[in-house]
């Protein structure tokens, strides 16, 4: 069964996916797949590192909206970020997104030791997804659910970052073969 979404939705999801190279956006299947995943396990706080156009942010939005779920996302450039304000708007998500523009470690270390995760997905630089996952984790939930996108197409790069998830006996973890490969890590305590 396809994710039926209303027909706004529908349409600036296919303008994104025409723009998919440019700003560097999932693969429609990786967006499905989230939006399944926020579903399933009722998640209600989620983080994205890496905003660009929206294009992810709106198929996790969309996943919360049914949850009564809230997007955190941070964006480096402002430009991209002003793109996915508009995309969020237009696409009647706005309320549950906020927004956040830098660099995203410094937005994370910002955070209050209570701000709590049950959902990341991180898709930014890759070379710091084994930064981001240090520093996000004192953020998590019992039971929270990380997704990082590019594991396979970018192996050299998150090396790092899969060899920490490995060594963490918190985590259980499966790398998805989808264009680009996906790391779907379930905090089991």
């Amino acid at each position: 069964m396809d994710i039926i979404f209303d027909d706004i939705t529908s349409e600036t999801l296919a303008g994104l996916e025409e723009t998919q190279k440019q700003f560097w956006n999932i693969p429609r299947v990786t967006g499905g797949l989230i939006n399944m995943f926020i579903k399933m396990m009722n998640i209600k706080n989620a983080l994205e590192i890496g905003t660009s156009n929206g294009y992810s942010g709106l198929w996790i939005a969309k996943a919360l909206k049914e949850t009564g779920g809230k997007l955190t996302t941070i964006e480096y450039y402002e430009k991209r970020q002003s793109i996915a304000i508009e995309n969020f708007k237009k696409c009647g998500v706005m309320e549950l997104v906020r927004p956040l523009q830098g660099d995203a470690i410094e937005t994370i270390l910002s955070f209050p030791p209570d701000e709590k995760f049950d959902f990341v997905f991180i898709d930014a630089n890759k070379r710091q997804y084994v930064e981001y996952f240090r520093l996000i984790k004192p953020h998590l939930t019992p039971k929270a659910l990380i997704v990082a996108d590019n594991i396979t197409s970018h192996a050299e790069k998150v090396q790092t970052f899969i060899d920490a998830i490995d060594c963490d006996e918190e985590f259980q973890y499966e790398i998805v073969e989808t264009p680009g490969g996906i790391l779907v890590a379930y905090r089991g305590n």
